[in-house]
């Protein structure tokens, strides 16, 4: 765990089109003196804040595409097999303890936590006058301090999802004792030390004293963006992994907490939280951000730099190669398990029992051409989420073979990410047009449908099978709002086509769709028994939460990873031979913490159980 700062802070600032918090200023270098302040304080909390702008394009972006999403079967790598030797190693399951990516990460991860510290250390030195201040409903500084615990949390579970929850906290004490704290992850009987409740406590702190709302300075957190953030981290914590991360079962904790935030959580608009109208808005700059649906994003913009404040994945890295006249290196392209896992029945519901591997794929290569069988029913989200040849690419085409989409078929497959890419009219305040990632629409690191599902799944867990048929079915009810239409390739205008969307959740037809789309809601008779509603929440969130970089986390927080990867590679791979070769061992619910960090550490930090 190395530290950067010996009483010195580089500021990150921005604009942010969404809202006020991150303004431009100057950037500089700000010694203690200057900051033992009301003035320096907010220089140290913008910097904080800067800290989701992190830009490690492949390892270290909170997007986590590179783990969520590729290591979890959503995506592929894309590009071409030797780019990124590292990340390809974690796409085809045969990365080690000396993995770059990890080393990256785990740095992002203290980096994060050393912002927190530091802004609430410098607070602590001006206590009696930071008290005095009036802030949104408490003083001026239990608010900030509130602020730091919410981020030295955020960053500490950022690293247990991903190293396991043995990993060192460091706390305010720990920082107070040294500029590079060695603190281990074992106690002095070698047993490891799961940092859990540290991470609950923090976010326990600042869910009671954050205020609902802030009246200005809108990017801020909230109560109710750190009680959803406290709701995920016990989620995480009851769930089984492999019996190997500590877990304790409070099932019952989070339906009770999420029950409040469903009830009462509000954004800082004062809007109360709740689906967006359309599955479409929320990938739509401009749309966004206040829907309702924000419960925590990462705020994006187009003034400032642009590297850090409006492109999550960098600039270049997942445009498409060349496709769009703005340049791209043609990362992340969605799998083809997961593209096929959107087709649907007649009743409208997906294949749970993975029978979608046992239907051609929605893409083919026919003489060298791609073949999309638009006639074959899918769920709408699809062609929202997933860019499709002879589909419509947001407002910028209808993609072909020819016009450079895809990098290498043969590694990265047949088709591109879209979600993450803004639409070709997102310009002036609302996106960079002459750069494909660049955008101001917000990403989602929670949104409202994920608490929806996550407080299904505490129902499930603590007995109400039937109970949580609701919340998921209310997202997929949202998916009936939107599809996309049928335009002529020439004028992008919309146009008639023999397509529709089979809106079964309202007994509605919608003609002139770009391929033929039906959704429909579970019966009662799938949330009978555990296994059976679980197996609903856990595909729902597959698809509602698709290529946000959700899918490896949850694969190993419900101990099926090995399971569904394995099966994943053996499908995978008729089309995509890289994957001959790879195995997921059922050890691998976290991944090893970086070599060279036990080496740092000088022996105090001990490999994870998973991986000695």
């Amino acid at each position: 765990m190395r530290k950067y700062f010996i009483y010195t802070i580089i500021i990150l600032f921005v604009t942010n089109s969404c809202q006020d918090f991150l303004d431009v200023r100057a950037v500089g270098a700000v010694d203690e003196n200057t900051l033992a302040n009301e003035y320096g304080v907010d220089l140290a909390i913008t910097g904080m804040y800067a800290t989701f702008h992190q830009t490690g394009y492949f390892h270290s972006t909170l997007s986590n595409y590179a783990y969520g999403d590729v290591m979890g079967g959503s995506a592929n790598k894309g590009s071409t097999f030797n780019d990124q030797s590292d990340f390809t190693n974690l796409e085809t399951y045969s990365f080690t303890t000396d993995n770059g990516y990890l080393n990256e990460k785990w740095i992002s991860v203290y980096n994060g936590v050393f912002r927190a510290n530091n802004m609430m250390s410098i607070a602590y030195k001006i206590e009696d006058a930071l008290t005095a201040i009036n802030g949104e409903s408490k003083d001026y500084f239990t608010e900030t301090i509130a602020q730091g615990c919410f981020f030295r949390g955020f960053w500490h579970f950022e690293g247990v999802k991903l190293f396991g929850a043995a990993i060192p906290y460091v706390g305010s004490e720990e920082f107070a004792s040294s500029v590079n704290p060695l603190v281990s992850n074992v106690d002095e009987s070698g047993n490891y030390i799961y940092i859990w409740d540290k991470i609950i406590e923090d976010l326990k702190y600042a869910y009671d004293n954050l205020p609902d709302t802030w009246s200005t300075d809108k990017g801020r957190i909230n109560k109710w963006a750190a009680g959803a953030l406290l709701a995920k981290v016990m989620a995480y914590q009851s769930s089984p992994y492999n019996g190997k991360n500590g877990s304790v079962n409070k099932w019952g904790e989070v339906k009770t907490l999420l029950e409040t935030i469903i009830n009462n959580g509000k954004d800082n608009n004062g809007t109360k939280y709740q689906l967006a109208d359309t599955y479409e808005s929320l990938y739509t700059a401009g749309e966004s951000d206040w829907t309702g649906e924000s419960v925590l994003d990462i705020q994006m913009a187009i003034s400032g730099t642009q590297s850090n404040t409006n492109s999550i994945n960098g600039t270049s890295h997942i445009g498409m190669s060349g496709a769009l006249g703005t340049g791209g290196w043609g990362f992340y392209q969605p799998s083809y398990d997961m593209v096929n896992s959107h087709i649907v029945d007649e009743n409208g519901l997906p294949y749970i029992d993975k029978r979608y591997q046992e239907i051609d794929p929605l893409t083919t290569l026919v003489d060298g051409n791609p073949k999309t069988k638009l006639e074959v029913f899918t769920d709408p989200r699809l062609d929202i989420t997933v860019g499709r040849f002879n589909v419509p690419y947001w407002d910028w085409s209808v993609p072909t073979i020819t016009d450079g989409w895809v990098r290498d078929v043969g590694n990265g497959g047949l088709y591109l990410n879209k979600k993450n890419i803004p639409k070709k009219a997102d310009k002036g305040n609302l996106s960079v047009s002459t750069v494909t990632g660049s955008t101001a629409k917000n990403f989602h690191l929670i949104r409202f449908a994920d608490i929806l599902l996550l407080y299904a799944e505490s129902l499930i867990e603590t007995g109400d099978f039937e109970g949580a048929m609701d919340p998921v079915n209310q997202v997929r009810s949202r998916a009936a709002n939107s599809y996309v239409k049928a335009v002529n390739p020439k004028t992008m205008e919309e146009t008639t086509s023999e397509f529709v969307l089979e809106d079964l959740v309202n007994s509605n037809e919608h003609i002139n769709a770009a391929a033929n789309y039906r959704v429909g809601l579970y019966p009662s008779s799938q949330f009978a028994s555990k296994e059976s509603a679980s197996e609903a929440l856990r595909f729902e969130r597959k698809l509602e939460l698709s290529l946000e970089g959700h899918r490896w986390y949850d694969l190993a927080r419900w101990g099926t990873i090995a399971d569904e990867l394995n099966n994943y590679v053996n499908y995978e791979q008729q089309y995509l031979p890289k994957f001959a070769n790879s195995i997921y061992n059922e050890d691998w619910v976290t991944l090893p913490i970086p070599y060279n960090q036990i080496i740092t550490m000088e022996g105090i930090l001990v490999q994870n159980e998973n991986w000695k």
